[in-house]
């Protein structure tokens, strides 16, 4: 079925909704989600701020809007890298290195999103499916390899193991709760090292951490049994 299109008025709306947005990302790289201000981005654009209200009613709807886009935008990167064919390993690997490659070329954005928690903000619910998107591109490769449980595993309690067992359903992931449990560790390892990366604190060690992430794409790999 065909939308219907728009009419001038709608599209004058998401122009102007797109500018807001574009100038909010070009302060959040001058003074951090902390200091963006509603009065300053309208400031910007030439506009009264109880114009800007009519789009966005607070510096928070305003926040959501950026966040849910940084989460969306990283999460289609990795994503369109699948081919979503072919040797898991290297579907793997795509979604790690375009992921990698997302942060380093947008890293307010980034940081917007898995940077310090802006003080007295809240996500509302609105974030969460935009923000699973890496995870659920990840699973699906998983979910196509079929990995067998790893022949060294940690003892899991009855109360982490409900939770795998819940989250093997909700991904209708055909896996022992093992591999479910060491998922989520791959996830929180690829963010870990992007964190360690763009926020400096890799200086010393392994920087540049090319050699070092191309390691560790290949570690979680073996990791969670591809």
């Amino acid at each position: 079925m065909t939308a219907a299109p728009r009419t001038a008025r709608e599209r004058v709306r998401a122009e102007l909704t797109r500018e807001i947005k574009d100038e909010a990302r070009r302060q959040l790289a001058e003074v951090g989600a902390h200091g963006l201000s509603l009065r300053a981005v309208s400031r910007e654009l030439g506009m009264v701020s109880s114009a800007l209200y009519r789009y966005f009613p607070s510096r928070d709807h305003l926040l959501t809007a950026l966040i849910v886009d940084a989460y969306n935008a990283v999460g289609e990167a990795a994503e369109q890298a699948d081919p979503h064919t072919g040797d898991p390993r290297e579907r793997w690997r795509a979604i790690w290195l375009a992921t990698r490659d997302w942060a380093r070329a947008n890293p307010h954005e980034y940081a917007l999103i898995y940077g310090s928690p802006i003080p007295g903000y809240q996500a509302p619910q609105d974030t969460v499916g935009p923000a699973g998107r890496v995870a659920f591109a990840l699973v699906a490769v998983l979910r196509d390899a079929h990995p067998h449980e790893p022949a060294v595993t940690a003892p899991m309690s009855e109360e982490l193991r409900a939770q795998a067992d819940q989250l093997t359903r909700i991904l209708d992931l055909d896996a022992p709760a093992e591999v479910v449990m060491r998922a989520i560790a791959a996830w929180t390892q690829l963010f870990g090292a992007l964190n360690f990366e763009l926020f400096g604190q890799y200086v010393g060690s392994v920087d540049p951490a090319d050699a070092y992430f191309e390691h560790l794409v290949g570690q979680m790999a073996d990791f969670v049994g591809l």
